[in-house]
């Protein structure tokens, strides 16, 4: 998505740590579309709302889900969502619906939106988003404790990151998971994922692009993610993926 269409605010969030107990029931952050309003009742609208219920039903059987509907460069919505890959097919349902319904009230009339929950990503917009790399919505999230020797750390975890990236761009549902030993009793956890609308390549580079934030986002933390609208990464030093 364009810089003119979306925020381009980065949102940095420091209560990693008590993020866990209350994913499901809040989402972990929006953004509302500065492309412009539509009014209730409109063709955009009645658009919208059927580009909702296609997403509702074709993403939770893959964990994926494209749609766009209308005709005409103004009345046309187009709309993505995408499941973490380690979650069911159940939860996939139930954190797409919740986040359909969130982002319809946190953005009323906006023609575009984007919601993250830690099981699922929403977006929509007025103009076609597909196949292109989003840029511009992006935010950090990160353990508030530190590691003992931050240099070493971020060079392995960053190292590690990098192989997952290549593992997800490679795979058909463009979602990798991996865990390396650190030492005789730590391990580092990892996982990463891009929207299936884009090439090989494109997740690839969108991964790369995310991981080269660590510096910024998760310098010495213990666990840390960069989420963004077509791809994100996640490690931490506690296994946190669904088996």
């Amino acid at each position: 998505m364009s810089s003119s269409n979306l925020s381009s605010i980065i949102i940095l969030f420091t209560t990693f740590g008590l993020l866990q107990t209350c994913f499901g029931a809040d989402p972990l952050f929006h953004f509302c579309s500065n492309s412009g309003n539509f009014t209730a009742h409109s063709p955009y609208e009645l658009n919208l709302k059927s580009v909702i219920s296609l997403l509702n039903y074709k993403t939770p059987p893959t964990g994926f889900g494209k749609a766009s509907v209308g005709t005409g460069q103004s009345q046309t919505a187009y709309g993505l969502s995408l499941c973490r890959g380690d979650v069911s097919a159940s939860d996939c349902k139930t954190c797409v619906s919740e986040a359909s319904s969130e982002i319809r009230k946190l953005c009323p009339y906006n023609k575009g939106a984007i919601i993250w929950y830690d099981n699922c990503l929403y977006k929509y917009l007025d103009s076609d988003f597909f196949g292109q790399i989003d840029e511009t919505n992006r935010f950090y999230m990160w353990n508030l404790q530190n590691v003992s020797d931050p240099t070493t750390f971020n060079y392995r975890t960053k190292e590690f990151l990098s192989r997952l990236a290549k593992a997800a761009s490679g795979n058909p549902k463009m979602f990798a998971t991996g865990e390396i030993k650190l030492g005789i009793s730590e391990t580092l956890y990892g996982l990463t994922q891009c929207t299936r609308d884009l090439s090989s390549i494109d997740c690839k580079k969108c991964l790369e692009d995310a991981i080269g934030e660590l510096p910024n986002c998760c310098d010495g933390k213990e666990g840390g993610r960069v989420v963004g609208g077509s791809c994100n990464f996640r490690y931490e030093i506690y296994p946190f993926v669904k088996h």
